[in-house]
């Protein structure tokens, strides 16, 4: 028996190739010059039998596919089956790619039969035929075909329409439905169907534990069949007699709903489930030209596309959710009845697929994540980097290949600080500047610009911080006005100096070391977290003004550090504080996914606590006020200093990271 196969490489190919060298066939495959080590490199997969498989060149795009007159006159009289696969199995492809690939390639392929006189031809179509059909579309029907505006659905009628009309030799149409992976081994080769909607299921599962209950759609039933089933049905159909001129619907019988496809994925990947499903056509009594002007609205347009890109679905999966059309498979049942073939239930394959996707083909899995690959060979500007948070964030930026921007008030630590990172192998630029003064803030500014050009990172680290209660701050006015003029608008003017260059570029990013005060409205630290707040707002605002011009901005709200900062403060050394270099491990987070905030689950409680019962928030806050004194006048020698008690340290540890 000898079979000749266009897109024997691809996916459902190889595996209908290793079925026809299970038969003890010849088979030859249609392979373009530069793809022929993808056919060896397959070889070792299809193991004994495999010197069975011949490669034929040829092309697709080209008449007849390409085939010279030799292997014309070598195959001629002597192919029993043509497998035609090669296609366009992509919904997010454009339409020129769709029409070349789909139904001239079709063509060329019937060209191909023709001259080889193949006995039959088996035309690998899809249930894109019928369009979006409403009802049932049965294995006879064809012309019933409706709404095939969209490019993919369209390619795939026509290219059948091409087989129906143009076919010379005996044919057999086979229209599978949405095909997933490999039901034992959930083997996929892309994303595709079901898979878009895996990376959104993935998201919601890091936000929200297995047990909530979630809200979603119900949409239209999906026929989702895996691989092997298809490939065992295609070629155990292919070799009964009596079939030609006939089509077969591989399809689930009983297909699921969207909604209960994405429960069955969510229950796989240990996800939550949503509870509620709203039938999306319910909304159906508002006009179409409603719906579709507010579609249309360009604050919506560019939200959908945000949310979309970032889950990775494409916008047209999203016509799909509602597909109206169910297919009947007699033909199909008749013809595999007592072979053993059948359609398992996605229950019961789901969990393969979804574990197949997690270690091999989630998108996460190929990009670079590094702290390397987000800063190498760019310019990273740092203030406040001598010591604490800016020390620990320069080292690990140093070691990533970053071009170090660093700056700070004192020369010799300075000094000492660049000798250290240029001994880790770094390019180290360091300037004096004191960031509380905005004619310094102003000389930086224009000092790396004129020797770097342009800055791609800038993280406000340098700050200062003031523990001191308001009833002994009446006569300090001076303490808020200090606080506020490094926090804030040292910050500010940097921001204010490096926007124009990164606007200009369209690229850039900011990163402020924000508090975790700033949510918990922590007491003694008004003036210190008045600035902050202060830096946070701006840092929004100036988000919503240059979102569109990829220039973002990451607020950190950073829990209490062990650093020279807090050091006069004794009753930090028994309570529980992060270290300098776990702190720059969440800069370094900032640095590489751009979330808009980082903060800790208890920063993060504490703020929603502000929203929705402000009085509680505020006495918990308050009994800490109670419960800790004020720090003592610098003059107070260390031995004089009160130890924490064990009341206290046990509060400090329920409230770890918070301010007090």
């Amino acid at each position: 028996m000898n079979y000749f196969l266009t897109g024997g490489t691809g996916f459902i190919g190889r595996f209908l190739v290793e079925k026809l060298l299970a038969r003890g066939g010849n088979v030859h495959v249609l392979v373009r010059k530069e793809s022929l080590d993808k056919l060896e490199a397959l070889r070792d997969r299809w193991g004994n039998g495999s010197e069975r498989v011949h490669a034929v060149t040829g092309d697709l795009n080209e008449p007849g596919l390409g085939l010279d007159a030799k292997t014309r006159k070598a195959l001629a009289g002597k192919v029993d089956h043509f497998f035609h696969l090669a296609a366009v199995y992509d919904m997010t492809s454009d339409e020129a790619a769709q029409q070349q690939a789909n139904v001239d390639g079709t063509r060329h392929a019937l060209e191909a039969a023709g001259a080889l006189k193949a006995g039959c031809f088996h035309h690998i179509s899809s249930i894109a035929a019928a369009g979006m059909y409403k009802g049932t579309f049965r294995e006879d029907m064809f012309d019933e075909a409706t709404s095939l505006d969209h490019p993919y659905l369209k390619s795939k009628h026509e290219s059948e329409g091409v087989v129906r009309d143009e076919c010379q030799v005996p044919f057999r149409l086979y229209r599978p439905g949405m095909v997933v992976g490999h039901s034992r081994t959930g083997e996929m080769d892309k994303v595709d169907g079901p898979y878009y909607f895996f990376k959104l299921i993935q998201k919601v599962r890091r936000v929200l534990p297995e047990w909530v209950p979630t809200i979603g759609v119900e949409g239209g039933r999906l026929n989702i069949v895996p691989v092997d089933y298809v490939v065992d049905a295609l070629d155990h159909i292919a070799h009964l007699d009596g079939e030609d001129g006939k089509c077969f619907h591989l399809v689930d019988p009983q297909p699921y709903k969207v909604g209960e496809i994405l429960n069955i994925f969510c229950e796989a990947a240990h996800a939550p489930r949503m509870a509620l499903r709203v039938d999306s056509r319910m909304f159906g009594f508002v006009p179409p030209f409603i719906r579709q002007s507010l579609k249309s609205l360009p604050p919506v347009k560019r939200l959908t596309s945000a949310v979309l890109d970032d889950v990775g679905i494409p916008e047209s999966v999203l016509s799909f959710i509602n597909y109206p059309t169910r297919f009947d498979n007699r033909e199909s049942e008749r013809a595999l009845k007592g072979s053993g073939i059948e359609v398992p239930r996605l229950t019961d394959y789901s969990a393969v697929l979804w574990d197949y996707w997690e270690r091999n083909m989630d998108p996460e899995l190929f990009r670079d994540r590094s702290l390397r690959g987000a800063v190498e060979g760019k310019v990273c500007v740092i203030t406040g980097a001598t010591s604490g948070i800016g020390l620990a964030t320069a080292e690990k930026l140093a070691d990533a290949g970053a071009i170090l921007v660093i700056g700070a008030r004192k020369p010799e630590r300075l000094k000492e600080v660049t000798s250290a990172l240029q001994s880790r192998g770094a390019e180290v630029h360091s300037y004096q500047c004191d960031f509380s003064d905005m004619e310094a803030c102003d000389g930086f500014v224009a000092q790396v610009l004129a020797n770097h050009g342009a800055v791609d990172v800038l993280i406000n680290n340098a700050g200062r911080s003031i523990r001191r209660s308001l009833a002994l701050s009446f006569d300090r006015f001076h303490d808020f006005e200090r606080t506020m003029q490094l926090n804030y608008f040292g910050a500010v003017r940097l921001i204010m100096g490096f926007a124009p260059g990164m606007l200009k570029r369209k690229r850039g990013h900011v990163v402020n070391i924000s508090s975790i005060g700033t949510l918990t409205n922590a007491p003694r630290f008004s003036a210190y977290v008045a600035s902050k707040s202060a830096l946070d707002s701006f840092s929004r605002c100036a988000a919503a003004e240059w979102s569109d011009r990829n220039v973002t901005f990451t607020t950190i709200n950073m829990p209490l550090v062990k650093t020279p900062m807090i050091a006069p403060t004794k009753i930090y050394d028994s309570v529980p504080t992060l270290t300098p270099g776990e702190a720059a491990d969440m800069v370094t987070e900032a640095i590489i996914h751009r979330p808009k905030r980082i903060a800790t689950r208890l920063g993060t409680f504490a703020q929603v606590t502000h929203a929705v019962a402000p009085k509680l928030g505020e006495i918990v806050m308050n009994t800490g006020y109670r419960m800790f004194p004020d720090s003592p006048p610098a003059k107070t020698r260390r031995a004089d200093q009160p130890k924490a008690t064990s009341e206290q340290i046990a509060f400090a540890a329920l409230m770890r990271g918070i301010h007090w």
